[in-house]
């Protein structure tokens, strides 16, 4: 079973029978793939064009072109339904944005200013401890908020570096 939202309309796949909910009524839905990452889909006797744009990579949710506007679309299978049953769906959200001083250290240089997009893996800064360089990277993709350091600032184990 897939739980699919689109601009708050709610669809419901039952992927072992086939069938389609829409806003919780029946529907007739069939999909042809056309080519790699467009498809054609008839729902309720209407006709879409869709196209794959984005993918996030850990999260379940795409950006797809549907008769030429963008939308985004979110997917949750049964075991998103369990997790936010449980209420870990929110631990999960309420992830932390603060990048903190893995051990003390002298801030060598800052290689983001705040606006600036990062994605998981970018550099954000370098911090010298114990005479050894270190490029400190994003754990996730954000945007930077924030900077609370300076080049040349002594820092101890913890002390808030950047927020995103």
């Amino acid at each position: 079973m897939l739980n699919i939202k689109v601009n708050n309309q709610d669809f419901v796949y039952n992927t072992i029978s086939g069938t389609a909910l829409l806003n919780g009524n029946p529907v007739e839905a069939d999909v042809i793939k056309l080519a790699p990452n467009k498809y054609h889909l008839l729902i309720a006797n209407q006709s879409y064009s869709l196209e794959l744009l984005e993918k996030a990579e850990n999260s379940k949710t795409m950006l797809v072109l549907v008769n030429g506007v963008k939308q985004e679309i979110s997917i949750k299978d049964k075991y998103d339904a369990l997790l936010s049953q449980l209420g870990m769906d929110k631990l999960m959200a309420n992830k932390n944005n603060n990048l903190k001083a893995p051990m003390p250290g002298l801030v060598l240089r800052i290689m983001v200013n705040v606006g600036d997009t990062v994605k998981k893996g970018d550099p954000l800064l370098v911090l010298e401890a114990m005479k050894m360089e270190n490029v400190i990277k994003a754990d996730g993709d954000g945007t930077v908020k924030r900077i609370a350091v300076e080049p040349k600032q002594v820092v101890e184990k913890n002390t808030l570096l950047i927020e995103l």
